[in-house]
């Protein structure tokens, strides 16, 4: 990574709080960092870019990714499902059941080339694997380096797989956590991650509760993303996955609910008071047929309301354009949704991102972190402080990333990687791998 680099002759979209529009501007970067952002910056610095006729953005970040989901591409060893806990048996619980340790660095590296590509610079990932727990965090870790974007890992925890497979799901959470509060790298972190309450027992949850409060971490689970989870949950124990799952200590300030699909009023109210981030997922829950999660309702709410996508794609600007088409749909309004939906990717992910990393991620300002992409986006129609949000729905989510910068660092630029990895090398080898993995389903 080069000490320095700077940026000129860039049209600007800040994000932040206070988004702004800048033309034509210069960025300086050291150590990682935006230290200075000008019309003209006079320094010298080790690498120089030109950003002429580009615009400029924090990279993306994505809230909630499966990254071993990228060896299901194309599989047709499944039974059709009719409807959600079928499409886990005949595919998902099959597939992770059947990795192995290097397919899960194999499947990782492959993903995270394609957000590279895709200009996204942070991936929060929820893993599975039952037969290869035991480092398998450190392998998509060892992905996410040789790559140089950030990633927070965790590992799903779950009682489907029998007792043996819940300890060492337990295990690999406190160990990974423990290493990366040692290491205290920048680029990897991590949370408890917990599959949902339908495959926990009160006593996995205690003890994943227990121990994740003992590291001063919070949780990524799955909460209401089907019908069944909430029906199953109150057959059981005569309450709501949310009520459940507070009450266990696992919807605490720092976790993640993934999809919250089939919530009501005041399960939302519940979440708000837990200080947990949910994180929608349109294209999977259209996907599974699961319903379509009100984010507009939850924002009122006050719960705070990012974007991910499940591993559907890591083109973050298609999964946003999904989101509003959804809210469109579910409140059978067109003038609906969309701030709650662009809000929840260029804003509310970059505070959840906030809460993991302890960086100033997502936002382009002075001494907040250097993780930028240049998109080839002249607009043909003007772009001011008053249009931004629709510009990038409608115009930069159609562009091509041309570079893509994690902490300083230039990872791709003029469309090409400049990482010390043979992707056609890596993509061999993952075929290999897929092969192999196909034949033992």
């Amino acid at each position: 990574m080069s000490d320095s680099l700077l940026i000129t002759h860039a049209t600007l979209i800040t994000l932040g709080a206070s988004c702004r529009v800048l033309n034509d501007q210069d960025i300086y970067i050291e150590d990682g960092l935006i230290r200075e952002i000008a019309a003209s910056v006079n320094r010298k610095a080790d690498q120089k870019l030109d950003a002429s006729g580009k615009i400029v953005l924090p990279g993306f970040i994505n809230a909630h990714m499966h990254c071993y989901s990228t060896f299901a591409r194309g599989l047709t060893k499944t039974e059709p499902a009719s409807s959600f806990l079928p499409v886990l048996k005949n595919l998902w619980w099959r597939l992770d059941k059947a990795l192995s340790l290097e397919d899960c660095y194999y499947s990782a590296l492959v993903v995270l080339l394609e957000a590279i590509r895709h200009g996204t610079t942070t991936l929060i990932d929820h893993h599975a694997s039952p037969c290869a727990i035991r480092g398998s965090l450190d392998a998509i870790a060892r992905a996410f380096r040789e790559t140089g974007l950030r990633g927070c890992l965790c590992y799903e925890v779950s009682d489907r797989d029998g007792a043996r497979a819940t300890q060492e799901g337990l295990e690999e959470n406190r160990d990974f956590i423990l290493a990366c509060k040692e290491r205290n790298d920048p680029f990897i972190k991590a949370l408890f991650g917990l599959h949902a309450s339908f495959t926990l027992t009160d006593v996995t949850l205690k003890a994943a509760a227990r121990l994740g409060s003992g590291l001063g971490t919070g949780f990524h689970i799955h909460v209401a993303e089907s019908i069944a989870d909430q029906e199953y949950t109150r057959a059981q124990y005569g309450k709501g996955v949310v009520e459940r799952l507070y009450e266990q200590g696992i919807l605490v300030p720092g976790s993640i609910a993934a999809h919250a699909v089939q919530v009501d009023e005041k399960e939302m109210a519940l979440l708000a008071q837990s200080g947990a981030a949910v994180v929608h997922n349109p294209q999977s829950n259209l996907n599974n047929a699961v319903g379509i999660a009100d984010i507009v309702a939850m924002q009122k709410h006050g719960i705070l309301v990012g974007l991910g996508t499940d591993a559907m794609t890591t083109r973050m600007s298609e999964e946003v354009r999904a989101a509003i088409w959804c809210q469109h749909f579910l409140h059978n309004n067109p003038s609906v949704g969309f701030d709650a939906a662009v809000s929840a990717l260029l804003l509310h992910n970059a505070k959840i991102a906030r809460r993991i990393f302890a960086a100033p991620l997502g936002e382009i300002a002075v001494d907040a972190a250097a993780d930028l992409i240049f998109v080839d986006y002249d607009p043909a129609t003007p772009l001011h402080q008053e249009n931004w949000m629709g510009q990038i729905v409608f115009g930069v989510s159609q562009a091509t990333v041309d570079t893509t910068i994690v902490a300083g660092r230039v990872l791709m630029r003029d469309k090409k990687l400049l990482l010390d990895l043979d992707e056609r090398e890596v993509y061999l080898r993952a075929r290999e791998r897929v092969a192999a993995l196909w034949e033992r389903l």
